[in-house]
């Protein structure tokens, strides 16, 4: 990593603000201590301020730091307060002048990690200057309200993260960094600016208008004295990990090379390996072998290996101890590790010394193999095996949605933003409010919101899915399309008998094509040609016939009677299909809303509704959901119950709408059985919540695919019109809907007769099974 010129200079203090460095504020806070009620503490502030009653240039604004050079050992006493000398070794703490890049005092850690030579603070790479500038006279202003007219100033910046260059290894490592300015005196120059109410609000609700902070507050009005402490927390990998999370829940984030080389970067910042090599390949379960999907999904440092895969290679016998054992294997020095010598040949032959070989788990299955590599004996061992197991259930999730959506992949449904906090958890936040209040009012200015987890809290998932909303939008493109083109012949027909110009030839000859080739079926892409052919050469010329020739007027004028004037093209099939989503979501939807409201009176819970071409819901119910009821397992039963019962009527409910819909669309009712509780979290940076862990990123996944599950040995569609899918994994788990079917036959919703279904495996989710029932619908 390439270090930045020591000779850059810092740059300038806080716009106009007269900063001074002061030590009157700790001093000030030991003479505090002289009567403590502890003995210890009020002996040892007396004897701190004996000597500072001999160093009589302490007091007061100091010109610079070097005035302290000459006190070290009284400056040492005085700073005992905020630095403790059984943590000074470790703590990564420094004490700068006000709002400025140079450190007088600070523990060693903080001159390693975020000080120069010259002690001045680095310049964190994730934050340039102009954005930490920007952040200091936030800060300043916030200490102005505070301290001289007894406001609040929110946090607009909320936690602030250095990435600082760490030369030793040449990597980055994450630091949270906190504020302290208690040691800090805000004085008036001059005549303290008057702020009445409506100012106040006017900068509460403008934080970022410096020039209106500057109006209401001029910078040549006040002076700081004293302090700011900064105290760093080594958070690279909470970060790092939180970032791979991420990254590799993304799309295709295994398809680029640039991509991987990304999470290789990081992951040589989480283990502190320079020169650490990533591996990773993907596997088949059902062909037995490592494959290539049809585009570069392995990045296999052990690709020769991989190639053969026959039972006497080294590689396939490692890969057989892996499976077996189910944890990484550490080979802490390749050359005298106990594996086969040609797999010791490959690794030395690429410079691979150390590595870490470790399966994709994926349930019951394996989906491939991860690989760590170092060229030094000794970089990777067994310590490194708990950072490893952090990260190795998302790279498995990653290989397998990447490997699954190569071939198949399709345009993801753009849900709704959850951003309001649900009701049902409004106390939570509350809650974590008021203890941050709290924090603060005791004296903790740098106080931070508690994370918002809800643990062992039980999903209920549903959809009511249109059946066959791909093919019935692409007939009704097709239709639209091919009157488009009919109504264009016509004029173009017409337009030949009263001009000779070869380009109307040329026209119809290409209008009849589209028309011949529509008629057999419409592609990706043929919706956007023909219509910019129509907007760019066969429009323009009917504007001209139309001003030419009288006599085609009236064919013109049809022509443009069709188009819909917004849009801009013939907007009739697509519009009535449309308009049958939209009423058909909009039925369930408010059914669905006006029952959950009911439901909430019974026990609260977590509702969340998303329209798609459909509409599917989530529930999450738990004792740590509820601070004011006690939680039991019967409103649980009580919600499944209620599920089934609303799954029947929002069947029955469609049903009626179908003759009334411009284009008469079928519903199809799914529900996911999941028995295990699972933890929600939210996101601060998101406003929403989400669940955490590998296995719960599997149910989400599941959730996602298996409205396309089909039954095995048959092909055919689990969900149909007029019936609901029960989907579970495990027996157990249907026993219990099974009486819930008996009692809802008994009470005629459903008919007679129950369909026990076993699923093909579905996008590499394995052994799932399914209930089918039939609604009583007349």
């Amino acid at each position: 990593m390439p270090r930045p010129s020591d000779a850059t200079p810092a740059p300038p203090p806080v716009f106009f603000f007269q900063t001074t460095l002061s030590l009157e504020p700790i001093i000030a806070w030991w003479q505090a201590r002289t009567d403590d009620a502890n003995p210890g503490v009020a002996m040892l502030a007396r004897g701190i301020l004996r000597e500072v009653e001999n160093a009589p240039e302490l007091r007061g604004p100091l010109p610079d730091a070097s005035v302290l050079d000459a006190h070290q050992p009284l400056v040492q006493a005085l700073m005992v307060a905020m630095f403790p000398p059984a943590s000074f070794e470790q703590d990564i703490s420094g004490a700068i002048p006000p709002f400025q890049r140079q450190s007088f005092y600070h523990t060693p850690r903080f001159a390693e990690v975020l000080l120069t030579p010259d002690k001045r603070v680095k310049q964190p790479l994730n934050i340039d200057a102009a954005t930490m500038e920007r952040h200091m006279v936030h800060m300043v202003y916030a200490q102005i309200l505070e301290k001289l007219y007894g406001e609040d100033m929110p946090d607009h910046y909320g936690s602030i993260i250095f990435t600082v260059p760490d030369y030793r290894i040449g990597l980055y490592r994450h630091y949270s960094v906190s504020f302290n300015s208690a040691f800090l005196d805000v004085r008036v120059v001059g005549e303290k600016p008057v702020l009445d109410a409506a100012q106040l609000e006017q900068l509460r609700r403008h934080p970022y208008n410096v020039s209106l902070w500057r109006e209401l507050l001029p910078p040549e009005n006040f002076a700081l004295e004293g302090f700011n402490l900064l105290h760093l927390s080594d958070v690279t990998e909470q970060e790092i990990l939180s970032e791979l999370k991420y990254d590799l829940l993304e799309r295709d984030v295994l398809q680029a090379s640039d991509r991987l080389e990304q999470i290789q970067e990081k992951l040589r910042v989480l283990f502190g390996r320079p020169f650490l090599q990533l591996g990773i390949a993907a596997y088949d379960e059902k062909k037995k072998a490592f494959v290539d999907f049809g585009r570069k999904i392995n990045h296999s440092f052990l690709m020769k290996q991989l190639q053969r895969q026959d039972a006497s290679s080294g590689f396939r016998r490692i890969y057989q101890q892996l499976s077996e054992l189910r944890r990484p294997l550490v080979l802490e020095d390749v050359a005298t590790a106990d594996i086969p010598e040609d797999l010791r040949e490959q690794l030395t032959s690429i410079g691979i010394r150390s590595a870490i070989l470790a399966l994709l788990p994926y349930g019951d299955d394996a989906v491939g193999l991860l690989e760590l590599g170092s060229p030094n004996p000794g970089d990777l061992d067994e310590f490194a095996i708990d950072k490893v197991t952090a990260f190795l259930p998302l790279v498995a999730v990653a290989v397998k949605r990447n490997a699954e959506e190569i071939q198949t992949r399709v345009q993801a449904i753009v849900k709704e933003k959850f951003t309001a906090i649900h009701p049902s958890m409004e106390w939570r936040f509350t809650d974590a409010a008021l203890n941050l209040l709290e924090k603060i009012d005791e004296g903790n200015k740098n106080a931070e919101m508690e994370p918002i987890v809800f643990q062992d809290v039980y999903p209920l998932y549903a959809s009511s899915d249109v059946r066959g909303s791909s093919t019935a939008r692409n007939e009704a493109i097709q239709g639209d399309l091919i009157e488009h083109l009919t109504l264009a012949n016509r004029v173009l027909k017409k337009a030949t008998e009263f001009q000779a110009l070869p380009i109307l030839d040329e026209l119809k000859f290409y209008v009849g094509k589209n028309l011949r080739k529509l008629r057999q079926g419409i592609l990706s892409g043929d919706e956007v040609s023909i219509l910019e052919s129509l907007k760019s050469e066969v429009e323009p010329l009917f504007e001209y016939l139309a001003q030419h020739t009288a006599e085609l007027r009236p064919v013109i004028s049809e022509y443009w009677s069709n188009i819909d004037p917004e849009l801009g093209i013939l907007y009739k099939r697509r519009k009535a299909f449309e308009q049958s989503i939209t009423q058909l979501n909009d039925a369930v939807s408010d059914y669905l809303d006006e029952e959950d409201r009911r439901a909430q009176a019974m026990f609260p819970h977590y509702f969340q509704r998303f329209k798609t071409d459909g509409v599917e819901y989530n529930i999450y119910v738990g004792a740590s959901l509820v601070h004011d009821k006690p939680f039991d397992l019967i409103f649980l039963k009580n919600l499944r119950l209620w599920q089934l019962l609303v799954t029947c009527e929002i069947t029955r409910l469609t049903h009626r709408l179908k003759p009334t819909l411009p284009v008469p669309l079928d519903t199809t009712q799914l529900v996911l059985i999941h028995s295990q509780p699972l933890s929600i979290r939210f996101r601060m940076d998101e406003r929403q919540f989400d669940v955490d862990g590998a296995y719960n990123i599997r149910y989400e996944i599941i959730k996602k695919r298996v409205d396309k599950a089909t039954v095995a040995g048959t092909g055919e569609r689990l969900t149909q019109p007029g019936h609901i899918a029960l989907v579970y994994a495990q027996a157990r788990e249907a026993a219990e809907y099974r009486e819930y079917v008996d009692y809802l036959q008994d009470r005629g919703l459903l008919e007679p007769g129950v369909e026990e279904l076993e699923l093909e495996e579905l996008q590499g989710v394995k052994g799932l099974m399914a209930i089918r029932v039939k609604v009583k619908v007349g």
